[in-house]
């Protein structure tokens, strides 16, 4: 996330982390945490809480610094090799899928009548970063309120979606009857799946297909032509 950061600041990332370390700091730190940041926030929990474990925290800044500050943006340019980079994106979504899942249970727990809820909270812990990429924005001083996932939604937002539906429906054995470890890791292939083939292939979103027919179907397209 802290390497996203990094992009989305583009070629001004080297003179604002000098300039601006603290808002920099905050921006990566809130990527870093957002999930738990959103989820917390839909739940009524503390939002502050994933601030609570210390050694998170120190871990997070020490990558921050290594990706922002480190000898010839060396830290930085060997995660863009692509080998690296597409290892660390695998490990991400992993790690994503993991989020989604713990989030529905962790919903269910508490709204265990409302599947809306937990498909909400699966799809804040595996899009967060996304979601709350306006405000991240916004600590660096740039607004930009047309572009956030309620209006373009990104394929990561919109799989994560998916998987929190598909873990709600197996978790309360509605049309789903699989285990869950096979669930599971149909979704993680699902998701390892997408980004490597947005990263080898150049594969941007393969839901725009399916919502062109949707939206043709059932959303006024075919009126509008006619």
């Amino acid at each position: 996330m802290i390497c996203e950061v990094r992009d989305d600041l583009a070629s001004s990332a080297s003179l604002f982390s000098r300039k601006h370390p603290l808002s920099c700091w905050l921006s990566s730190m809130l990527m870093c945490f957002a999930d738990s940041f959103l989820a917390n926030f839909l739940l009524g929990e503390p939002v502050i809480a994933p601030f609570k474990r210390h050694d998170d925290i120190v871990l997070a800044t020490l990558l921050w610094y290594l990706v922002f500050y480190a000898p010839f943006d060396g830290i930085y340019k060997l995660s863009k090799i692509t080998p690296v980079y597409s290892v660390l994106s695998v490990m991400k979504e992993v790690k994503r899928a993991y989020k989604v899942t713990h989030g529905v249970s962790h919903a269910a727990k508490l709204y265990p009548s409302s599947y809306i809820v937990q498909v909400l909270v699966g799809t804040a812990k595996g899009a967060g970063a996304g979601i709350l990429r306006t405000v991240e924005q916004l600590i660096r001083g740039v607004w930009l309120p047309n572009h956030n996932e309620a209006l373009r939604p990104s394929f990561a937002t919109k799989a994560c979606f998916l998987a929190s539906t598909i873990f709600v429906l197996e978790k309360n054995n509605v049309y789903i009857s699989a285990p869950h470890d096979l669930v599971y890791l149909g979704v993680v292939g699902f998701l390892v799946y997408f980004k490597l083939s947005a990263i080898l292939l150049h594969v941007t979103d393969p839901f725009a297909p399916i919502e062109n027919l949707f939206c043709a179907i059932f959303m006024g397209g075919i009126w509008d032509a006619l």
